[in-house]
């Protein structure tokens, strides 16, 4: 199957285009600037279609393309100084969706799956989410992913293109940046952490899961209008995650029993509670509906996941 790939230069496309490849798909990698640039595996052939947007023409890229998994966003910015942040987001993340898939539709693309959002459903709550769940979108990118959902919907009921829209909570692997990239660099720094009494639980996901079950859903015929979480398994803790961290670099997990309440109070005074929140607060998902419904089981355990997660970041150096 001939399969393009937006964003397939970022953290989760260079997992995904390999993924594909050795499966047997043709892959196009689609990138914003000159695909001489890149060296992209698992790629077919890389196509440079510029700025997303609503504007974008699509049309070189999706040439005889059965299938789309629309990887390419504005990615959730920390403390964003745009202007006008929700228009910024509606224009790549909502409105370039649309612009994508009604030219795929239009180039006779059979499939379209749409990686967008667990932040959807919300954020830092005790209960596990499920597809189920009324969507409450919190912030800027959380309701242009919503937007591009329903823009989506309308879509395949007009054409017939075949949408699965996939919510993913946070992604690490090889090259993780963020959060998760601190913690190992502290972990590997040999700091104390304040999270021994951390008995928060968030649901993860491991690129290489992902890009798994990506792949699945491509080919199974029950995913077509669906929309499924996606997660690694059981939730963990921030505790149990600085664990399995010091676990693969054999190293001692070096964590101080702190009360949450009083990590969030300092946090405030420091302007901090967003960051406090992704590391203090609850996002479990129940991911037992694709498992069921569609059969699909990630190929890597979480601790196999922290595994190769953390021999990249070796490889990269360790801090000084």
């Amino acid at each position: 199957m001939k399969v393009l790939v937006t964003g397939a230069n970022g953290f989760v496309g260079r997992a995904l285009c390999p993924a594909l490849a050795a499966n047997g798909d043709e892959v196009v990698a689609a990138v914003r600037e000159d695909g001489a640039r890149y060296a992209l595996p698992g790629a077919a052939r890389i196509a440079a279609v510029g700025e997303i947007g609503p504007g974008t023409d699509w049309s070189p890229a999706l040439k005889d393309c059965a299938a789309v998994v629309h990887l390419a966003a504005r990615a959730h910015v920390m403390h964003d100084a745009a202007a006008d942040p929700l228009a910024l987001y509606r224009a790549i993340n909502t409105e370039g969706t649309l612009n994508l898939a009604r030219q795929a539709a239009a180039a006779g693309v059979r499939r379209f799956v749409f990686v967008s959002s667990v932040k959807v459903l919300g954020e830092e709550r005790d209960a596990p989410y499920t597809e189920a769940d009324a969507p409450a979108p919190g912030d800027a990118y959380a309701r242009s992913k919503f937007e591009a959902e329903q823009g989506l919907w309308r879509i395949a009921q007009e054409t017939g293109i075949e949408v699965v829209v996939l919510r993913p909570p946070l992604i690490y692997g090889p090259g993780v940046k963020a959060n998760f990239s601190r913690l190992m660099r502290w972990v590997a720094r040999g700091l104390p952490l304040p999270f021994g009494l951390a008995a928060n639980r968030r649901s993860l996901l491991y690129v290489g899961n992902f890009a798994d079950a990506i792949g699945h859903c491509l080919r199974q015929p029950r995913a077509a209008g669906r929309t499924f979480l996606v997660c690694d398994g059981e939730a963990v803790s921030t505790k149990g995650l600085v664990e399995a961290i010091a676990r693969a670099m054999g190293r001692p997990a070096r964590l101080l029993p702190v009360p949450a309440g009083l990590l969030r109070l300092l946090a405030r005074g420091l302007g901090k509670q967003a960051e406090a929140g992704r590391l203090l607060g609850s996002l479990a998902l129940d991911c037992a509906k694709l498992r069921q419904e569609l059969a699909w089981r990630p190929p890597f355990t979480f601790e196999q996941g922290i595994r190769e997660t953390v021999a990249a970041f070796a490889n990269e150096g360790r801090p000084s």
